[in-house]
């Protein structure tokens, strides 16, 4: 059958990493995505992270299901080009900073002129208006920027950043949520409409427990490492062998996981009976819990920890995270056949369809790939191609 967002074809002008992995996501659900390209030069994550056999795994990981056209658009021609692929396609997305694509000749009444039915997706730094709308953006600076390093880490080791990129992440996951929105009110309605997320915002909001804290009582929490800030006990304790994660975040939870580890009577001391008074007891709650459990190794508690229903797990390094069994049942690691570059393993579809699940239709394309067929799909016959190309306008 037919994927979600088959027929919908995307024109793609981001790069390095939170908008191409929007426009990912587009073309995981079965959207024609066009990633355009300065010829030459292309995406500049083409040259980062581990290569083999002159493919970049982290570009291949995050350019799958798309198509590569080259195309200068510093030029009048290629901005024409532009045009012409705009007037038939469903969805722009960009990841400019805000303003860098009106300034090229495309603002929003130039874009509904071309394409009124079009669905311009954004993808920056601190969203389009207010006093930071012109600064750069990066991972980093965003993750410091949002509050979420002043809660991350511990007390012992200050703000930390996520090793992942989140913020780039999160807003790249957002602007493909929005831009599917959009086209379903412009199926309803016949009108496209422009749709942003930001890095900064998107972290904001994926803050939880911790904001609700500062937003209700004014008072900034603290970074507890580990450690759960509003309940206890809670994180990594000690068995034998290693660390064990458990996370017994309900009464009876707790309950099945201190009497699995012989700790129960605990509850009826004055200190530990409460949440509250384990919280603010929680250096020694946490200390007898560690001694109750050095007397058994990892498997033996999380083989008993989860017969109990407590929600427990080993701290799995990446490596054996990709040789988990449940990793391999969810088909979460995929071997990707690249023309040229051998077999690229790269982390699989994390949304499940029943009907129509997520494909892999094309590996990461080489630089221009796809280019003669783009534009002859366009319009484009062999001559202009051969002009373009002469020109070094694709």
């Amino acid at each position: 059958m037919d994927q979600p967002l088959a027929g919908i074809r995307v024109i793609d002008l981001t790069r390095i990493l939170s908008g191409p992995f929007c426009s990912m996501l587009l073309g995981d659900l079965g959207a024609d995505v066009i990633k355009v390209e300065a010829p030459g030069q292309g995406d500049h994550v083409r040259k980062l992270g581990a290569i083999v056999d002159g493919m970049s795994w982290y570009f291949a990981g995050f350019n799958r299901n798309k198509r590569s056209l080259t195309l200068d658009l510093k030029s009048a021609e290629g901005k024409a080009v532009l045009r012409r692929l705009l007037a038939d396609a469903d969805v722009l997305v960009e990841n400019y900073r805000p303003g860098v694509l009106a300034a090229m000749g495309f603002d929003r009444d130039t874009l509904d002129a071309i394409n009124p039915r079009l669905v311009v997706g954004s993808v920056n730094g601190y969203g389009s208006t207010g006093p930071y709308r012109d600064r750069p953006a990066f991972d980093f600076i965003t993750q410091a920027m949002s509050g979420f390093m002043s809660v991350n880490g511990s007390q012992e080791s200050g703000p930390m950043r996520a090793a992942p990129p989140l913020t780039d992440l999160i807003a790249g996951l957002y602007a493909a949520f929005a831009i599917v929105a959009a086209l379903r009110v412009r199926d309803r309605d016949g009108e496209g409409q422009a749709v942003e997320a930001s890095m900064m915002g998107g972290m904001m909001s994926m803050l939880a427990y911790l904001s609700a804290a500062q937003l209700a009582t004014g008072q900034t929490p603290p970074p507890t490492g580990n450690d759960h800030p509003i309940a206890s006990p809670y994180g990594l304790f000690h068995a034998a062998d290693g660390h064990v994660a458990v996370a017994p975040s309900t009464e009876p939870t707790l309950r099945r996981f201190l009497e699995a580890i012989g700790l129960i009577h605990l509850l009826d001391e004055p200190r530990f009976a409460s949440n509250a008074g384990r919280i603010a007891n929680r250096p020694a709650l946490n200390a007898l819990i560690d001694a109750a459990m050095r007397g058994e190794t990892q498997a033996v508690w999380i083989d008993r920890l989860n017969a109990a229903g407590v929600p427990c797990g080993r701290v799995q390094t990446l490596g054996e995270v990709f040789e988990d069994p449940q990793v391999a049942a969810q088909e979460m690691v995929l071997d990707v056949a690249h023309p040229g570059h051998g077999t690229v393993r790269m982390t699989g579809f994390p949304m499940k369809f029943a009907k129509t699940p997520s494909q892999m239709r094309h590996p990461a394309p080489d630089l221009g790939h796809d280019t003669e067929a783009v534009l002859a799909e366009a319009g484009y016959d062999a001559g202009d191609i051969a002009r373009l190309r002469a020109g070094g306008i694709v």
